[in-house]
C-alpha cells in the first residue's frame, strides 16, 4: 500500500543566473518495504520535470519527526509561528 499525502514545487523564483533549479517534493506513506516491518514516510525530492530522477527517503516515524523538528526550528528562525 502506498498512498499519496502532498507534493508541490518549491517556490523559489527561477532566474537565469541562478544555478538552482524548480524541485519537485512529495510526502507519501507506504508499508511495502519488506525489510522494514513497519509503516514508513516516503519523502521525495527531484528536478522538476525531470520525474524517477530524484532522491527518495523511506523515513521511520522517528526519523521523520525528526525532521519534522528540523523545519520547525528552521522555520522559528526564520520569524515564523509553528
Amino acid at each position: 500500500m502506498k498512498r499519496s499525502i502532498d507534493f508541490a514545487l518549491d517556490d523559489h523564483p527561477d532566474h537565469p543566473s541562478d544555478d538552482r533549479t524548480t524541485t519537485a517534493w512529495a510526502v507519501a506513506i507506504m508499508d511495502d518495504c519488506e525489510s522494514c516491518d513497519d509503516l514508513r514516510v516516503e519523502l521525495t525530492l527531484e528536478e522538476k520535470g525531470r520525474p524517477g530522477t530524484g532522491v527518495i527517503a523511506h523515513l521511520s516515524p522517528a526519523s521523520a519527526r525528526r525532521l519534522h523538528a528540523a523545519l520547525a526550528t528552521a522555520l522559528k528562525e526564520l520569524g515564523e509561528k509553528t
